[in-house]
Formats: C-alpha cells, sequence, structure tokens
C-alpha cells in the first residue's frame, strides 16, 4: 500500500481534479490554503508580495495501478508545463495501515 500526496497551486486545481476523474481515482483528501515554498519555485504564502497558496491532497492506494497511472498521468501534464512553480508535485510514501 502506498500514499501520494499531492501538491500544487490552487489555481490549478480544476486541472488536478481532471487528472483523477481521468485515471478513476474518486477518493481524496484536500487541504486548500497550504503555504510554504518548494526547491527552485517561488514561495506560496497567501499574502504580500506572493500572494497565492497551494492545495495538498493525500491519497490512499491499496492498489497499486492507479497510483501509476496517476504519475503517467501527472508526469505528461508537466512535460507541457514551462514554469516550475507551474507544475503539480506528488510525494510518494508507503502506506503501514489503513483503519
Amino acid at each position: 500500500m502506498k500514499v501520494a500526496f499531492i501538491i500544487h497551486n490552487e489555481y490549478f486545481s480544476t486541472r488536478v481534479m481532471q487528472l483523477l476523474h481521468a485515471v478513476g481515482i474518486d477518493y481524496f483528501t484536500r487541504w486548500d490554503q497550504a503555504t510554504g515554498k518548494g526547491h527552485g519555485t517561488d514561495p506560496h504564502l497567501g499574502r504580500g508580495g506572493f500572494p497565492s497558496t497551494n492545495s495538498v491532497m493525500m491519497i490512499a492506494f491499496q492498489d497499486e495501478a492507479p497510483l501509476e497511472a496517476l504519475i503517467q498521468a501527472i508526469s505528461k501534464v508537466n512535460a507541457e508545463v514551462k514554469r516550475p512553480d507551474d507544475r503539480v508535485r506528488l510525494f510518494q510514501l508507503p502506506l503501514e495501515r489503513i483503519v
């Protein structure tokens, strides 16, 4: 089992939801208005000179096939994105248990 965290600028939430729908994923937990800064990207602090914020999604996968489909879909979209700030990030971790 795996858990994935998807982080993206909130402006692109519609695009991310379309990706999930395209690969048949209809389950997630999302936190909006997350702030932070990634490697080589502008800060997303929700105020001042950096007014945008991020959205964080957590998705637990019991089967790896949907995760792999999502990774491929995100990779395809990111290959067409010019600015690193506009890319969708996915962080994958082992998941030991779902209760």
